[in-house]
């Protein structure tokens, strides 16, 4: 599997086990018979070695959206690794491309032990999501193989953030970012669904003896009218001995539609002198 390598890594490999332990000192509590919500506020590598006694294998799910390295956040590397050529990065803002060579290697070095504490807080069948863009993305996923194990990559989230004109960028405008997801065992999480809203269901107004099992229903033309020669797509269907042709052709191949038949999750309308 390829790796990537970066100044410090040697370093921070197994820094997260020098972390030392330490005790979360509680300064109020709200409803402390509950909830077991907690707000910890201080470094959050030192926060996550203290969660570890108490929470290690038992996060179903992790969300984090780190520092996207952009240049004008301000994030300062402050983990004391001891390494000359990290302690000198101690203190120090981390600057735009350019200006700062080794900003990338901060960030790597800042997200490693960081990463390898929350992969040890999941729990067998817990997921974990990441919020980056496009300066770090690259970089994050092959250290989330390393961490994680690419076999237990789930997927890459997109979603539109922007909705602006071209005058933010001499090349292309970002309209994007992206959401990392990935498992601790991959092998052990269940179905990720989201149930559809109002707007969308309000499109399913169907129902059958599978809704228990499929939810509601639409229907959509099986015919097209692309003018692809595609002759494969070109054939009957036979429904209450009509002999059903498209105009142009079908959506699906013959394999398919045959099955959807078979199975009932085809519907067939009469319209005009043919059937849909």
């Amino acid at each position: 599997m390829p790796t990537l390598e970066w100044i410090g890594k040697d370093k921070v490999v197994n820094h997260h086990l020098e972390v030392p332990y330490r005790v979360l000192e509680e300064q109020y509590t709200y409803n402390a018979d509950r909830s077991e919500n907690m707000i910890i506020r201080g470094d959050n590598l030192e926060a996550l070695k203290a969660l570890l006694p108490r929470y290690e294998g038992k996060v179903k799910c992790i969300y984090i959206d780190p520092p996207y390295n952009t240049g004008n956040e301000g994030w300062v590397y402050n983990d004391n690794v001891n390494d000359p050529r990290i302690k000198k990065w101690l203190g120090e803002v981390v600057g735009k491309e350019g200006e700062d060579l080794s900003r990338h290697d901060k960030w790597l070095c800042m997200m490693y032990p960081r990463l390898k504490l929350l992969q040890r807080l999941l729990a067998e069948n817990g997921v974990i999501f990441i919020s980056i863009d496009e300066i770090e993305h690259r970089y994050l996923e092959l250290l989330m193989d390393e961490i994680f194990g690419a076999s237990n990559r789930i997927d890459t989230f997109v979603w539109q953030n922007n909705y602006g004109g071209g005058a933010k960028s001499n090349y292309i405008v970002h309209l994007h970012e992206y959401v990392l997801c990935f498992a601790k065992n991959i092998s052990t999480v269940a179905k990720i669904e989201l149930p559809p809203d109002d707007n969308i269901l309000k499109y399913y107004k169907y129902t059958d003896d599978k809704l228990a099992t499929r939810g509601p229903y639409r229907l959509q033309p099986l015919a097209t009218t692309s003018m692809d020669d595609r002759p494969n797509l070109r054939y009957p269907l036979y429904h209450e001995d009509h002999e059903i042709w498209p105009e142009k052709q079908w959506f699906w191949s013959k394999e398919r539609a045959l099955m959807a038949q078979k199975t009932m999750n085809l519907s067939f309308q009469k319209r005009k002198e043919n059937g849909q």
